[in-house]
């Protein structure tokens, strides 16, 4: 029996098939429609400058706490939290009274050991002619040279004292070591202080100190290598504030410390800022970027790159459009890129990225891009 195919069918099944044909077909190089479109970046070997980031503990170059150095009522203070002062300017003044009676008291027995030793010297004047004449014993003259030599040292005593008061009187006012910014104060005027209770801090932030740690391998590298690489600016460092923003001023590396810490492998370094707007505060923080000059690398942007088994992975495009994976060794990573030391070459095509889509072995529609996504020029 003959069976007759209804003519909606057959319009479907022929519509069909020429719709597969197009899109299998209808495209050149045999490159189907619905091919993902992805960025691909020609590899190429440039110049460029490295920059490591690295955490900066932001320091004066001269930071002290200013405690009492005697005991008493705080009478008088003379600046304010926060206000920049000169060496020498008076900071604080504590009650004095106590202390010029004590040095009052140390000037009157000091005036005194004076006296003492006088008649002494006088007794022994007259014991010695007394002697010369034999009419006493010359152990007579002995006592009083002893008697006279330890009122010599009454009077060395009493001047000590008459010192220790004076410093002692002296502590009562206290001032500015040395030029800085003044720190929070939290005793008021009134208060009983005792020896060795903190007033104040003091901060020289005309330049600044940033520590950074470096490991020991990056630390070595450093060593070797900055004789024959060229830092730039010669071991300048840029650094970067809390809020995102650049410093403006350059710093520059001044010393290595001497130890490896052992609980952390990593070395600290110092580097130096000028602070001439006294921007920069004691205990800030900030990043630190060390930068160097690289010479005819070849970079590869991080987003390119996935790794497998601790392996570093790109796809490069053939051809004919066709992925492969490529397994790459880098020098190091900065920033956003790798520097290759060995399987990529110069004119290699890339991935840019999108590696999560892809596999190996699938065919793609190359968008050409430059390193920093932007559509390359034909």
């Amino acid at each position: 029996m003959i069976k007759f195919i209804p003519i909606a069918g057959l319009l479907a099944v022929v519509t069909g098939f020429l719709q597969s044909g197009c899109s299998s077909y209808g495209q050149p190089g045999g490159i189907q429609e619905d091919t993902l479109q992805l960025p691909v970046v020609t590899l190429q070997r440039k110049d460029t400058v490295l920059q490591t980031a690295y955490v900066a503990d932001i320091q004066a170059v001269k930071n002290i706490e200013i405690r009492a150095r005697v005991k008493g009522f705080l009478e008088e203070i003379y600046v304010d939290e926060g206000r920049p002062v000169r060496k020498g300017q008076l900071l604080f003044k504590i009650n004095d009274e106590e202390y010029k009676v004590a040095l009052s008291r140390a000037k009157a027995a000091l005036t005194n050991a004076i006296a003492d030793a006088r008649s002494t010297e006088v007794e022994m004047e007259r014991v010695k002619l007394l002697v010369d004449r034999n009419v006493i014993s010359a152990s007579e003259l002995e006592v009083a040279k002893s008697k006279l030599a330890a009122d010599k040292a009454s009077i060395e005593e009493e001047r000590s004292a008459v010192q220790s008061a004076e410093n002692h009187l002296s502590y009562t006012s206290i001032r500015a070591p040395f030029d800085g910014i003044i720190d929070r104060i939290p005793l008021k005027a009134g208060s009983l202080i005792d020896e060795g209770n903190l007033l104040t801090s003091l901060s020289d932030i005309s330049s600044i100190y940033a520590y950074f740690s470096r490991p020991e391998n990056e630390y070595l590298q450093y060593e070797r290598t900055r004789q024959v690489t060229t830092p730039e600016g010669g071991d300048d460092v840029k650094l970067v504030l809390a809020d995102g923003s650049n410093y403006s001023f350059p710093g520059k590396i001044e010393t290595v410390e001497g130890e490896i810490k052992q609980n952390t492998g990593s070395i600290d370094f110092r580097a130096r800022f000028p602070n001439p707007g006294k921007l920069l505060r004691h205990g800030a923080t900030g990043k630190l970027f060390l930068s160097t000059k690289a010479e005819n690398v070849l970079l590869v942007p991080q987003k390119s790159v996935f790794d497998i088994q601790d392996k570093n992975y790109v796809y490069v495009v053939g051809r004919d459009n066709k992925l492969h994976m490529q397994s790459f060794v880098p020098i190091t990573r900065f920033s956003h890129y790798y520097i290759v030391r060995e399987g990529l070459n110069a004119g290699d095509r890339i991935l840019y990225e999108g590696v999560q889509r892809v596999k190996d072995g699938m065919v793609i529609r190359p968008r050409p891009v430059t390193a920093d996504g932007i559509v390359a020029m034909k």
